[in-house]
This record gives C-alpha cells, sequence and structure tokens, in this order.
C-alpha cells in the first residue's frame, strides 16, 4: 500500500464525513417543524422515547447530534434526565441504519439490476439529479432534497474512495501480520474506541471497518470487538458537549457511556462464553459489509432490549457517577440546539411564549394596584420586569446565532417574528413596572383618584387586559384570525385615554380634581396606551408576516380608514363594549348624553 493510497484513504474518510454533513443538515432542515412536532410529544414513556430516539436519528443521520441534542435540552431545562434514557436507547439503533446503507458497496454481480444497485452506478445519477434541483429549483425545500441527494452521492463515492485505497491490502503480507494482533478482543475494542472518538462518527469508522472488509482479511472474531469498541467511542462527542453543562446535562453523556459499556461487558462476556463452549467456525471466516451492518445492528438492538426495563437504574448510576453540588443556574437555551436549527427555534419559541406570560402578568397586576394597592404585589411586578429583561437578552442574542444558519422558510419566518415581537414584550413589562410606581406614588402620598376617574380607569383596564390575553393567545397559537382584533381594540384604547384625559380637564375646572392627580394621571395613561401600542406592534407583526412582508406602514392605512370591514366590525364592537361617557358638569344637564361616536381616536 503507497503513500497515494493512503492520501486516497483520507480523501475519501474526508468526502465520507462531508457528504454525511451535508445530509445531516439538508435532512434536519427538511424535517424543520416535523422534528418540532415529534419533539413535543416526548413523554416519560420509554418505549415512545425509544421510537423517537430511533426516528430522529434516521432523520438526521446522526446519533452523536442527537445526543448533543438532549444534552442541550437537559442543559436549558427543557428535558427530564429520566426522558433521555430511551432516546439514547433509540439513536443507538437508528444510526444502524447507515451502515446498512454502506453495505451496498460490497454488491456484486453481472445482473443490470444488481450492478445499478451499486454506489459507483447510482450515485453519479442522484448528484446530477441533485445538483440540477440545487440550480433550477426556486423553493428552498426542494433545493434541500437536491443538496442531500449530493451530500449522500458524496458519501457513498468517499466510501468508494476508501474501499478501492485499501484494496491492495488483500496481497499484502505485513497487512496480515498486523491483522494477527487484533485476534484479541481487547485491543480491537480499544482500536475501535479511539478511531471513532477521534472522527467523532461512529457511521464512519464503521464505513471503514466496511471497506476493510472488502479485503477479504476481516474475519468475524475481529470485527465483533471493534463493533462494540465504536460504540463506546461514538460518546466521545457527548463527552466533549457535556464540558461547562450542569450537572444533569453531564448525566446525559453518562448514561450514553453507561448504556455502551455495559451493553458491551455483558456482549464480551456471552462472547468468550459461547466461543469456549461451542465451536463457531464461522468465526473465522471473512466478514463482508454487510455482515459488519449486521452485527452492528443486532448488538444495539440487543443491547436496548436487555437495557430499556432498567431506565431508571441508569439514571440512578448516572448520579453516582456525576456527583456536583446543586447548582444555581436561570434555564435557557443551550448554544448545542444550534446544531438542529429547527429544535434551536421551537424552544426559543417556547421561551418567548413564556416571556409574552410574564410581560402580561406584570402589567395586569400593576394595573390593579391602582385599584387595590399591596406591598408583596409591588415587588412580584418588579421581580416579573426583571425577569423579562433576562429574557429578552437571552433570546434575542441567540435569535442571532440561528439566525446565522442556513434555515427553511418556515424556519426563517418564525425568526424573523421573534427578532420583531421580543423587545415589545419586554417594553410591555417596563411599562408595567412604571404602572407599579405610580400606583406606589399614590399609595405613599395618600393620594386618590375621584369616584369617576376610577370608574374610568377601571373601564380601561378591563380593554387593557383584554387586549394583553389576545395578545398573548394569538402569538402563542399563531392564531391569525385572532390577531385581527388587536388593532381595533388598541384604537379604541386610544379613544378611551383621549376621552378619560378630556373628563379630567372638565372635572378640574369644577374643582372635582387636582393638578398634581392630574399629572400623575397623565402619566398614567401614557404608559397604559403604550402598553397597547406595543400589543399592536406585535399583532401587526404576525399579520405582516403572513402576508411574507413587515410593511407596517401598508396595513395601518389600510385599516385605519375604514376601508377594511373586519376592522370596522372589530372597532364598533369593542367601542360599544369599553365606551367611556363624556363627563357632563351638573350645570349642563340639559345637554343631550354623547353618542359612541364621539369617542375621540
Amino acid at each position: 500500500m503507497s503513500i497515494f493510497s493512503f492520501i486516497t484513504l483520507f480523501g475519501g474518510l474526508a468526502l465520507f464525513l462531508f457528504g454525511m454533513n451535508q445530509m445531516s443538515s439538508s435532512l434536519e432542515k427538511l424535517a424543520g417543524g416535523k422534528m418540532e412536532a415529534v419533539l413535543n410529544k416526548m413523554t416519560s414513556n420509554r418505549f415512545v422515547g425509544l421510537a423517537l430516539g430511533a426516528v430522529i436519528t434516521v432523520a438526521i443521520q446522526s446519533s452523536s447530534a442527537v445526543t448533543v441534542m438532549l444534552v442541550g435540552l437537559v442543559n436549558s431545562g427543557i428535558m427530564d434526565i429520566g426522558n433521555t434514557v430511551g432516546v439514547i436507547m433509540g439513536s443507538n439503533i437508528g444510526t444502524t441504519v447507515t451502515a446498512w446503507i454502506m453495505s451496498l458497496i460490497g454488491v456484486s454481480g453481472s445482473n443490470v439490476f444488481v450492478r445499478m444497485l451499486k454506489p459507483e452506478s447510482f450515485s453519479p445519477i442522484l448528484a446530477l439529479i441533485g445538483v440540477i434541483m440545487m440550480m433550477v429549483c426556486k423553493s428552498n425545500k426542494r433545493k434541500d432534497i437536491g443538496n442531500n441527494l449530493v451530500g449522500f452521492a458524496i458519501l457513498m463515492y468517499g466510501m468508494t474512495f476508501m474501499s478501492s485505497s485499501v484494496a491492495p491490502l488483500a496481497d499484502s503480507p505485513k497487512f496480515e501480520t498486523l491483522l494477527t494482533a487484533f485476534r484479541n478482543p481487547f485491543l480491537g475494542i480499544l482500536v475501535g474506541l479511539v478511531v471513532t472518538a477521534v472522527i467523532q462518527s461512529s457511521a464512519a469508522s464503521v464505513g471503514m471497518l466496511q471497506a476493510l472488509a472488502l479485503t477479504g482479511s476481516i474475519t468475524w472474531d475481529m470485527a465483533i470487538p471493534i463493533v462494540m469498541g465504536q460504540n463506546i467511542g461514538t460518546c466521545a462527542t457527548a463527552l466533549i458537549s457535556s464540558v461547562g453543562v450542569n450537572r444533569n446535562a453531564k448525566r446525559v453523556a453518562a448514561i450514553h457511556i453507561s448504556f455502551n459499556v455495559i451493553g458491551t461487558v455483558i456482549f464480551m462476556a456471552v462472547y468468550f462464553i459461547v466461543n469456549a463452549t461451542l465451536d463457531l467456525t464461522f468465526l473465522n471466516r471473512a466478514i463482508s459489509p454487510v455482515g459488519v451492518a449486521l452485527f452492528h445492528s443486532i448488538f444495539n438492538i440487543c443491547t436496548t432490549a436487555m437495557l430499556l426495563p432498567f431506565t431508571k437504574q441508569l439514571v440512578a448510576l448516572a448520579k453516582k457517577i456525576v456527583k456536583t453540588e446543586p447548582e444555581k443556574q436561570i434555564a435557557f437555551l443551550d448554544d448545542r440546539l444550534l446544531k438542529t436549527p429547527s429544535i434551536a427555534i421551537a424552544e426559543c419559541a417556547k421561551q418567548e411564549f413564556e416571556m409574552a406570560k410574564i410581560s402580561r402578568q406584570s402589567l395586569i397586576e400593576a394595573m390593579n394596584l391602582l385599584l387595590t394597592y399591596d406591598e408583596k404585589t409591588a415587588e412580584h411586578v418588579q421581580a416579573l420586569e426583571a425577569e423579562a429583561d433576562v429574557f429578552e437578552d437571552h433570546i434575542g442574542s441567540y435569535l442571532v446565532k440561528v439566525s446565522g444558519n442556513e434555515l427553511s422558510d418556515n424556519d426563517s419566518k418564525k425568526v424573523s417574528l421573534m427578532l420583531h415581537t421580543i423587545s415589545n414584550f419586554e417594553r410591555i413589562s417596563d411599562h408595567a413596572l412604571n404602572v407599579m410606581q405610580t400606583a406606589q406614588e399614590l399609595h405613599d402620598k395618600r393620594l386618590h383618584f375621584s369616584d369617576m376617574a376610577y370608574e374610568e380607569l377601571n373601564q380601561l383596564i378591563s380593554a387593557l387586559t383584554k387586549i394583553l390575553t389576545v395578545t398573548c393567545t394569538s402569538f402563542e397559537t399563531a392564531d391569525y384570525g385572532l390577531a385581527q382584533q388587536i388593532e381595533p381594540l388598541e384604537e379604541v384604547i386610544d379613544g378611551m385615554t383621549e376621552r378619560i384625559k378630556s373628563n379630567h380637564t372638565e372635572r378640574l375646572k369644577n374643582g372635582l380634581c387636582t393638578i398634581q392627580n392630574g399629572f400623575i394621571l397623565n402619566d398614567l395613561l401614557n404608559d397604559l396606551e403604550r402598553a397597547s401600542d406595543h400589543c399592536s406592534n406585535i399583532g401587526v407583526a404576525m399579520i405582516e408576516l403572513r402576508q411574507y412582508s413587515f410593511d407596517t406602514h401598508e396595513y395601518l392605512e389600510e385599516t385605519k380608514d375604514m376601508s377594511n370591514p373586519v376592522f370596522r366590525g372589530f372597532y364598533e364592537m369593542f367601542m360599544d363594549q369599553y365606551y367611556i361617557k363624556k363627563y357632563v358638569p351638573e350645570k349642563r344637564d340639559g345637554e343631550q348624553q354623547p353618542r359612541p361616536d364621539d369617542i375621540v381616536s
């Protein structure tokens, strides 16, 4: 085997890893929201987790990526450590599919249909189709399919290069002498472990073993320990990803390692016992690429069947292995999730939904303080506002990182919406803090508005509570029909604040209110009106994004001139519901009562 054979071998390995990465990223983008939906169904049921782990691994073609994703989910506080055990086991089964695909390299025959199964026959066709789709298709989804086909073709070409580079070893006496050392099973495990840990891909190391199997020099008794070692070596990626995370995330890596080590120990014990008691002549026969894929599947399926009933014990073992002091940590998104952008975006959306609830709760509690002041509630409003600030900082910076990846159209829309709305939710909590401080000032200075002013404020608070609820619900459920109610209600709230200010001026003229109370009332109304403005911004962003545009000016022009029948219908409904009467002094008792259209908008 010359130096050029080694160059071809490493070049083939490079193509294999590149093709695997291309397939993984394009398949993950194609899965997009579907993968999110699958993950949302994840429960503590070990069998459900097992199935999900296998399906997700087949979808993104990487068990290491799944384990890293689990570390990120646990580190973010999104998933419980107990739910990861079944998923890890399922990912080990799912990764065997790759070995079966690569076993096609060993197909031989003169029949045209059999020859078409060989990678060097169908890979060029797939590559051509993929390149055409990438160049011609306008849809990102079709381009991702083309990218996936090209990635698969590159992977199979890499496999072909590796097999051709090691073909001369079949006639090499030195290679045969070297292989005698691999009859030591412990050395075989060590080699499989080290090679897989270095290249951080069990699929690639299994592919290399399958390429060597084509030489006819690798026997079953050599391959079996190496495959076991490869399963342990694949844990290296999870082990590296667990550096710098919380203790439960470290335990995910510990579970993965424990699962594969225990499986290897049990299999080696059975291997020695059976080999000592029975005459297993097939162990000295040459193994084929299909044989490597077969044992890879048998090992992972049998290990899963043995250890699946002991998920609680595996978690307990991981807790004993990873003994660290309890950590004080805010559960937020982990950078490890960025390797699967659709998952990162889905979990980012959950965090923003939580932030929306915090903002809504803070403003409602602050408004209630105007009617009944309570020191503990005031402190809680402050705490909620600080929490909303932390959410904005973390989610905002995380969304910027996510947007740096290649995203599907659907994921790109989600990121755009979140980037346009996150600051609005944070500003709502800021105004809640201002309202709380106004309520605190009224309480500390023993100031009171007039009974009529409190009645009007109570009506305004009801309208604000409504718009907050509609905004948060429509945002979380992506209900664009419900979002259409936000802008009409915001217009009504604008009119309500103008009417309250006007009524205050009239009461001031009649000596029913004071100038000092007027300043406080004016600041309060400004905060409440601006909070409703931020709800409007969120609703407009949702509607405009659905139309693939953020032309807010065009949408507002269309609605505010009452040419939109939907807008007008909701506007009239809310105007009747939250109508505030115009204040009429007693000396003007004979004056006709104002109509609803007297509201200033």
